[in-house]
């Protein structure tokens, strides 16, 4: 374990069991915090995850949970504050891609994004907000996207629920700062998860080439800007956009 900062938090992370949020799980764990991260339908990775941070000698606990179910969200803030006694970060990661033409795009497609992206956001802040604000302390990122600032063909309902959780995240952060809650929301550009998965190597070359930096981006890159902002060294940070993408939306 790299450090302490988080000896004693609880760290919540939504889709936790793979791609960014795996990242973030295992970089708070190696600063000591207790994660408790949620899972859609992977069993076998959320297990797996689970392994790694038990031999990383924090606690932690994995609950399976769709976030578009607001009651269900619910459970699974008050199931960690049983376990855990209380939050003090929450990651809202969770996320799916539907991509192709408006034309080509039914209403499923459309709904099924809005549903997981940004009403799941809403869900699980809307679970922990009042202990947060109770408790006069909390910090609440974001996962978006570069798509959400710039837009990409194609992904109409993704940059339209990206660009929901932009302006969730202003909106949210003047209502709570005084109380001390902290807002975020982190845009990742090109990230080597399994989101890219179906992508084909020529195309993967093409974005390539669009990132001045050359290279597609790490989950522990977004991870470690996560830990930042969480921290103490982060406190001056409120409503923010930050983008992380190789300066792809410069």
């Amino acid at each position: 374990m790299s450090g302490k900062g988080f000896s004693k938090k609880t760290v919540v992370v939504t889709g936790g069991s793979r791609g960014i949020g795996r990242a973030c799980c295992l970089a708070f764990a190696r600063e000591g915090a207790n994660i408790a991260f949620t899972y859609h339908k992977n069993k076998e990775k959320a297990d797996s995850l689970k392994k790694e941070l038990d031999e990383l000698g924090v606690q932690s606990l994995s609950l399976q949970a769709d976030i578009r179910e607001y009651d269900r969200c619910r459970n699974v803030i008050k199931e960690v504050c049983s376990h855990f006694t209380q939050v003090g970060v929450l990651i809202n990661n969770a996320g799916i891609v539907k991509d192709r033409a408006l034309m080509m795009m039914s209403p499923d497609d459309w709904k099924e994004v809005i549903d997981t992206n940004l009403t799941g956001t809403f869900n699980m802040t809307r679970a922990v907000i009042t202990s947060f604000l109770k408790q006069k302390n909390g910090c609440i990122i974001n996962i978006s996207s570069v798509s959400g600032i710039v837009g990409i063909p194609r992904q109409t309902n993704y940059s339209a629920a990206k660009a929901g959780i932009i302006g969730f995240t202003k909106a949210l952060a003047k209502e709570v700062a005084a109380y001390n809650v902290r807002v975020n929301a982190v845009c990742p550009g090109y990230i080597d998860t399994e989101m890219l998965n179906g992508i084909p190597e020529n195309i993967k070359e093409e974005i390539t080439k669009n990132i001045p930096v050359g290279r597609i981006g790490q989950p522990e890159e977004i991870a470690q800007l996560c830990v930042y902002l969480a921290s103490d060294k982060g406190r001056y940070i409120i409503g923010d956009i930050i983008k992380i993408d190789g300066g792809l939306a410069i």
